[in-house]
């Protein structure tokens, strides 16, 4: 590392890889291009001072083939550029570049002292496991669904949840403000009746609300759903930003496991050639910004995902990384009993299975459908 004296930079660098398309000449450009674009956003000659040449611009430390007209590029950034803010990293890894074909950032680096200064998550995945009392096996989580239903029917099915023997018992996506199910009422109303479930079963189901929502609306509502009973939180960082996730983590007047939500990201992810790889989408940045759990799509379904990705993004939530705790891989996505085998044996004990539309096909069995995911899933480990 070369300190730059002038501008008081320590000479910490951090790395970005990022997947190039075109031919070798055109893809050496782009990547010598993103060195600019990501930093000074200006041609080098134009740069006035030789320090930001030197230090603040990116710098190409690397450039291969790694498929047919596909050049990894790997890119370091002085760390003083974040402005030691996460969404000003974000801001250096993929803002502008976002709006440019061809560009993939495939994984990110992260130097001693940006890890040193995030907080990630406060639960993790033992503190959540510690949560709801299964230290071991996978979680199974429900989606109460369809928007639509009152509070009452929420209420009931929330319940039928908790006592048919899930951990978990998550809004859907859908589930805000509407006048047909107002959110104080129906967050009181559902942790009323998991509460109730949970006195019965001796277990501890958690709740966990839809908070996505309103900018000025989401630290109410988070804090309203904790004095009510709620277990948890949901959010969709994809309408809200990473930020905000970030926020509720540290809150001092809250302490809730926080479920990260996929909703709004998948174009990122949809064009191999194009965007943030899965890994990095759903393993790393939701963990550095604080979630506790994160749901993707589970692969074999109609969501651009493959089953090499999935385990990429459950290796990313459990990689060793200084202070910051393991967090736990959720897959969802038109889940039936026929694909826990094969889901347990790509992530083995640490997964959230999230079980949605499948367990009303029977409304009047609602308990026993959930009974029978649990048999499933303890049969499967």
């Amino acid at each position: 590392m070369t300190p730059s004296s002038s501008l008081g930079l320590s000479g910490e660098r951090f790395a970005v890889h990022y997947h190039v398309k075109g031919a070798e000449g055109d893809a050496r450009r782009k990547a010598e291009a993103i060195c600019l674009d990501q930093t000074v956003e200006m041609s080098a000659e134009l740069v006035p001072n030789e320090e930001i040449r030197n230090h603040i611009l990116g710098r190409l430390e690397g450039f291969r083939p790694v498929a047919l007209d596909v050049y990894e590029a790997v890119v370091s950034f002085a760390v003083e550029v974040t402005g030691s803010e996460l969404p000003h990293l974000l801001q250096i890894v993929f803002g502008m570049l976002s709006l440019k074909p061809g560009i993939r950032v495939s994984s990110i680096e992260l130097s001693k002292s940006l890890i040193d200064g995030m907080n990630g998550p406060r639960f993790g995945r033992a503190g959540l496991r510690e949560k709801v009392g299964q230290p071991q096996r996978p979680l199974l989580c429900g989606v109460l669904k369809p928007v639509g239903l009152c509070v009452t029917d929420l209420a009931k099915l929330a319940y039928s949840y908790a006592l048919g023997g899930l951990d978990i018992i998550k809004d859907d996506q859908g589930l805000a403000n509407q006048a047909f199910c107002p959110f104080e009422e129906r967050v009181r109303r559902c942790a009323e009746a998991v509460e109730k479930a949970n006195q019965q079963t001796g277990r501890n189901a958690l709740y966990l609300p839809n908070v996505t929502g309103p900018f000025d609306q989401i630290l109410p509502r988070a804090l309203f759903a904790g004095e009510a009973g709620a277990g948890g939180l949901l959010i969709c960082p994809g309408m809200t930003g990473f930020d905000v996730i970030r926020c509720l983590a540290v809150h001092k007047d809250l302490a809730l496991p926080i479920l990260g939500h996929p909703g709004g990201l998948g174009s990122l992810i949809v064009h191999d050639d194009t965007g943030i790889a899965p890994s990095v989408l759903f393993g790393q940045i939701p963990r550095l910004f604080g979630v506790d759990a994160s749901l993707f799509p589970v692969f074999g379904r109609d969501f651009s995902i493959s089953r090499d990705q999935c385990a990429q993004i459950a290796g990313e939530t459990g990689k060793p990384l200084r202070h910051m705790k393991a967090i736990l891989p959720a897959v969802g996505g038109h889940l039936g009993l026929e694909r826990i085998p094969e889901i347990l044996e790509l992530f083995g004990m640490e997964v959230m299975v999230v079980v949605g539309g499948t367990l009303l096909q029977h409304p009047n069995k609602v308990v026993e459908t959930c009974q029978n995911f649990v048999r499933a899933v303890e049969r499967s480990c």
